[in-house]
């Protein structure tokens, strides 16, 4: 049984992997505007259709997964990826390339990514935070190696044909992966089934259903504050070589060292902070990277910027938003139970694409990262404030009834 479920955490490491990948689009930007004559800016939108896209999938991944399975699902979202991005060589329009590389890429890569994660998480429920923790790292290390592949490629064959072998690459990792995958089967939970989180017992009376989720208050104190952490780190990642120059005053060479440094720390975020979570509590992290991030994008907003200061402050934003987006899928199996995770995360999920567009729609609007950093802060302050006093469904009412008996009966209270 052990031996079965680390031979499926190995394959759900290679195939998250191959997913992570998408996260080196920024290395296209320049080449593909070179090449075609495209405004850059024009060509970054790609990845935020890609992101967007990845997010929007996961709404309906729970459901193909029923209908197709898992290992089949797994494998039609990588030969899907993969040729999205073969055909993305041939492509000569921006709107092609958005169809492409942008929709296409960006759904098969949420499908894979939201269903081989909770599908892990399930086959480790005495360890949701760690295993978490190794899953969406993988995707964060596939980033970071493929930054140097992807790199070779476009300077040995071009943007054009990087596309290709990036995509054959993939789809190889994806579907090769799969064959070790197996799909965790989860029973319907007993009503007085417990799980323990950070030494609290948590009551869960049942899996919550999609539609039975989202008529608790909890769902959505969970995606104001899954929203706030997605939109600090990805706002900060699209724009942290532009706040080196502009802000520090580090040249361009220097300044572009802190998007390894990002991806560095992004993954170790997600690993450590993932197994810790097991240990002290899942909602005290989410708390402390809040209050870390806050103190982080105040420092860049209002403190005259050193070398180190600014490279400190990326590093804690990098490794908060690694940890924050690692936690999470525990924290909805914890709240609501593991057999409906893929939906039920998928939904939460949505944080993500917003998050990925209301940083840089905020910034537009108020002129710039001075306002933008202070408007995270605030809303950091108000997630922190609802992480603290966020319990899962029903457990105040329950502890309520519980003290309301003893009160009652006063031989209980001393049994």
């Amino acid at each position: 049984m052990k031996m079965n479920r680390w031979l499926i955490v190995l394959g759900t490491i290679i195939v998250q992997m191959g997913l992570g990948t998408i996260y080196t689009w920024s290395l296209f930007n320049q080449p593909l505007s070179d090449r075609f004559g495209w405004d850059v800016s024009s060509v970054a939108i790609t990845f935020s259709i890609t992101s967007f896209a990845l997010a929007f999938a996961t709404l309906f991944a729970g459901r193909l997964q029923e209908r197709w399975g898992l290992r089949r699902l797994i494998r039609v979202a990588g030969v899907v990826l993969g040729l999205g991005l073969v055909l993305s060589s041939q492509v000569s329009s921006l709107t092609l390339l958005y169809i492409l590389a942008g929709f296409v890429v960006g759904f098969a890569d949420g499908t894979a990514y939201i269903t081989s994660l909770s599908n892990l998480i399930k086959w480790f429920p005495e360890r949701k935070g760690l295993i978490s923790g190794i899953s969406v790292g993988a995707f964060g290390t596939g980033s970071l190696l493929f930054k140097y592949v992807n790199s070779a490629l476009i300077g040995a064959v071009g943007p054009a044909q990087a596309f290709m072998y990036w995509g054959i690459i993939v789809l190889v990792l994806i579907v090769g992966g799969s064959f070790l995958i197996r799909e965790a089967v989860v029973r319907e939970q007993a009503p007085a089934a417990s799980s323990t989180d950070g030494g609290k017992q948590q009551v869960t009376r049942h899996d919550y259903t999609v539609k039975e989720m989202l008529r608790t208050k909890e769902a959505y104190m969970l995606f104001v504050i899954f929203f706030t952490a997605c939109m600090s780190g990805l706002y900060l990642i699209g724009i942290v070589k532009d706040i080196g120059v502009q802000l520090a005053g580090l040249n361009v060479a220097t300044a572009a060292n802190a998007v390894a440094m990002v991806a560095i720390f992004n993954t170790a975020g997600r690993i450590i902070l993932g197994a810790l979570s097991d240990k002290v509590g899942r909602m005290k992290v989410i708390a402390g990277a809040l209050l870390v991030t806050a103190v982080a994008v105040m420092t860049l907003s209002l403190v005259p910027l050193s070398f180190g200061i600014f490279f400190a402050c990326v590093a804690a934003i990098a490794f908060c938003f690694g940890g924050n987006i690692t936690v999470f899928p525990a924290i909805v199996a914890d709240y609501f139970g593991l057999k409906n995770q893929s939906k039920n995360y998928g939904v939460i999920y949505q944080g993500f694409g917003f998050g990925a567009l209301a940083g840089s729609f905020i910034s537009a609007l108020l002129g710039g990262f001075h306002l933008t950093f202070i408007v995270i802060a605030v809303l950091c302050a108000v997630s922190l404030l609802l992480a603290l006093i966020i319990t899962p469904p029903g457990q105040g009412r329950r502890t309520r009834q519980r003290e309301q008996q003893m009160n009652l009966n006063p031989s209980s209270r001393a049994s």
